[in-house]
């Protein structure tokens, strides 16, 4: 079993910076894909960010693409994801997932944290 913790959520002003990091407990990384999702207020849940196990592949939903970074530390179990130049629309509860190489779904997800973006 994986085990994730998501940290780093606030209220942030419109155009600052954010940087959300998840941590693994229960066992390492390796083999895992990592992706962050979030879901605003009366909306799905959406894809965000994604990072192959080596780190060496990444993808971007396109509203976020060219603002937010994704990053993991396999020695540290964590993901992070750097966001820039946020925007009200970023507002969301932001979720850390990962999915064990070579299933398609995310079976593991963290509680969530709060995101939210004033004007």
């Amino acid at each position: 079993q994986v085990q994730l913790v998501e940290s780093g959520g606030g209220l942030v002003q419109v155009g600052n910076s954010l940087r959300l990091s998840c941590a693994a407990s229960g066992r390492t990384f390796g083999g895992y894909v990592l992706g962050w999702f979030r879901q605003a207020p009366g909306k799905e849940r959406e894809f965000v960010a994604s990072i192959s196990w080596t780190g060496g592949t990444t993808g971007y939903a396109g509203s976020v693409k060219g603002r937010f970074i994704i990053s993991r530390d396999n020695a540290k179990n964590t993901v992070d994801l750097q966001m820039n130049s946020l925007k009200p629309e970023d507002t969301a509860v932001y979720y850390c997932a990962a999915r064990k190489l070579p299933t398609l779904d995310y079976g593991y997800w963290g509680q969530g944290t709060q995101v939210t973006v004033s004007s």
